[in-house]
Order: structure tokens, then sequence, then C-alpha cells
């Protein structure tokens, strides 16, 4: 196995990764902070480093309608969109997860509006959580290149299109140590794109028919069945991957210091890399800390997040979102949900932080779980 290490931004990490897959066709709309992926696209294609049509559209609502067409004709496809442009995608998004299209997209998580933000918070993508999608959320740069290509090897496993979300700016134009493999290393693990049906003017079909009710319901039923299954296969690719590459970024979840704490943080994205520090100060503070880092949102890896939390332990869900409706955020109620009636030892604590680009550095998230523990220890 060759590989390449470079310096560079979790845009272009998901451009080479795109590149690496060998993607046939790459329809695109620019919207901040993702249009660097797109662009970067067009560059390596116009280098001739990547053999693939570019489509540019109006907007992402036919970005994503030009996805599903060219799924849907057998070609491998891949698209990248942040904030706004996902919610304008929102209707087209249930079409690809309904017609079962194993595409895979990258969104750079940006505050949606309004007011109007550039920075990051996970409302864009957690607003999607009931249309059928799978969504990963990364935690480097490395592991946005990682994860692209396992989200090709699972979404054509199981025909269920895949998100892969990574934190704007944070993540997106940070320059972070990047290694990427050779083609030979790539192809051993992701075989080429070999759809078991598709369209085409030789073998006439259609797809998305009006169905009765009867027929709706267990379409409905199968697609639920199946997002839940994916979650084997999902992990499954993880440990493929690192027996592939070498490299290992956790499956559903990844534990920190976790075997013996009587405090956890539970978290996604970049800052979830970032409360390793915190946790670390914790420890020299002599309080037992750990994380527990949420890499798979959808399906939601209940067993998983039951099998890694201490007996005992409080929970601190520090969420990068707002729970409309409810108090904090949707990480702590997925969690409580998971809970309830199963883990009863367990206590759930939740804080909101980071929103729209708030700066919150370890220590701030390390005193934020430091006070929370303080206040679930003397009963308040």
């Amino acid at each position: 196995m060759a590989t390449k290490t470079i310096m560079e931004t979790g845009c272009h990490a998901a451009s080479y990764a795109v590149r690496d897959a060998r993607v046939d066709v790459v329809p695109g709309y620019p919207i901040t902070p993702q249009t660097s992926v797109m662009e970067f696209i067009t560059d390596l294609i116009e280098a001739g480093e990547m053999d693939a049509r570019f489509i540019p559209v109006e907007g992402e609502h036919s970005v994503m309608a030009a996805t599903v067409a060219a799924s849907s004709a057998g070609a491998r496809v891949f698209t990248a969109t942040a904030s706004q442009g996902l919610l304008y995608m929102h209707e087209v998004l249930h079409m690809a997860a309904g017609c079962r299209l194993p595409i895979v997209m990258a969104n750079v998580n940006r505050g949606v509006m309004a007011p109007w933000t550039l920075w990051a918070d996970h409302n864009d993508s957690l607003a999607q959580n009931n249309t059928g999608w799978l969504q990963y959320y990364c935690a480097s740069v490395q592991e946005i290149y990682n994860t692209i290509l396992q989200a090709y090897r699972v979404a054509e496993q199981v025909n269920i299109p895949v998100m892969v979300n990574f934190d704007g700016f944070a993540l997106s134009h940070c320059m972070m140590p990047l290694t990427m493999l050779d083609a030979e290393t790539v192809d051993a693990f992701l075989p080429p794109h070999d759809p078991q049906w598709k369209l085409h003017p030789n073998c006439p079909s259609s797809m998305s028919n009006v169905t009765e009710a009867k027929e709706y319901s267990e379409y409905r039923a199968m697609l639920a069945h199946d997002t839940l299954a994916s979650l084997e296969v999902m992990k499954k690719a993880a440990a493929e991957y690192r027996d592939v590459t070498g490299m290992w970024d956790g499956d559903s979840v990844e534990c920190y210091r976790m075997e013996d704490a009587e405090v956890v943080a539970f978290a996604m994205g970049s800052m979830a890399s970032e409360l390793r520090l915190s946790i670390d100060a914790l420890r020299e503070q002599g309080i037992k800390a750990g994380l527990l880092r949420l890499r798979v949102y959808r399906p939601f890896p209940a067993d998983d997040i039951l099998a890694a939390i201490p007996e005992g332990a409080l929970v601190v869900a520090l969420d990068k979102n707002r729970n409309f409706g409810h108090s904090g955020g949707v990480l702590a109620a997925e969690l409580r949900g998971v809970l309830y009636g199963v883990r009863n030892d367990v206590a759930v604590r939740n804080t909101v932080v980071g929103i729209g680009g708030v700066d919150t550095n370890f220590n701030d998230m390390a005193e934020i779980i430091r006070l929370e523990y303080t206040l679930e220890k003397e009963g308040e």
C-alpha cells in the first residue's frame, strides 16, 4: 500500500476522496462554506486527474434532482451542499431515499437563517433526520476522506443514500495532515459500482410510481427496517477499511478514556475531537472523565451507546444545535430516549455550545463538564 501525506483542508479532503472513489457524475451549486469542494472537483476534472462529468445547475433543488437522475441511470454520483442549500434539497432527499439510490453527499454544517450566519451548527443536517438518509459526523480532515470512501461502500450495499457531515470552517477550511491512498488500495476496498437495477433505454422500466396504500406502507416499513439494519454494514465497512488501510476513526461511536469514567461527555463533530483535551484536563484535576463521540447519527446506535456508558455515570451532552420546542439540544433528547426504562442508573445533563461560531475551547468545555458533575454530585 502506497500513501501520500499532505496538509489539506476538509473541503479538499472530500474532493480527493470523490476522485479516489472514481465517481462518474457530480452535480453542483456553490454555497459557503461548501463551495471549495465543488471548485476543487472541477479543477481535478480539468487537470485530467478525475474522469467524471460535472453538471452545474441553477440551485440545490436541481442539484439533488440531477443527482437522483444520474444515480438512477447507474452512475456513481456525489454532490455537496450546506445550510440553506441542504434545506432547499429537502423534498428530493425523500425521493432519493425512497427510490433506494446509493448517493453520497457531503454536507458542510452551517447555521440556518434567520438571522444569517456563515458559521457552524448542526441544525441543517439534523433537520433531515427523518428523510431516510444515513448520516455520519466527522471530527477531522482525515476522517472526512476516510468516511466518504466508507460511505460509498455502505450506500452501494444497502441502497440507501448517505450524508457525510463536517463542520464549516473548523474543518472545511482548516488545514490538517491528510493521508491519501493509492488507487490499488482504494480499489481493494471499494469495488466498481455495479447496480443490480438501473434505468436504460434498452430495458424500459420506471421508478417512483404511484402506489396503493398497502404497497406504500410496505415500502416505508422496508426502508425503516433496512435503515436500522445498515448500522452493522457501517460498522463492517469501518473495520474493513481499517484492515485494508490501517486507519480507524471508530465505527458508530468512538470512546476515549471511558473504562472507569464517572462523567461522560457526549458530542459529535469537530468539537468532539477537541473534547479529548478537556477529558485529559479533567483527569489531571482528579475527575474520572471520558468521551463518547457519536460518529453515526442515523441510524442512531442505541445499543452501542448503552454498552459504552459505565454503570452509574453522569452523561453531559454537549449539543451544537437547538431542539426547538424542547429544552437543550437534539442529542440529549435522543440519548434520554435510548436510556429511558433501560439504564435508570445513568443521569443526563445538557448544554448547548458553539452555536453559530461562538468559540468554545477545550478549557471552556472542561469547565462545563466539571460544573455539571459537581452539581449532580451535590444533588442540584
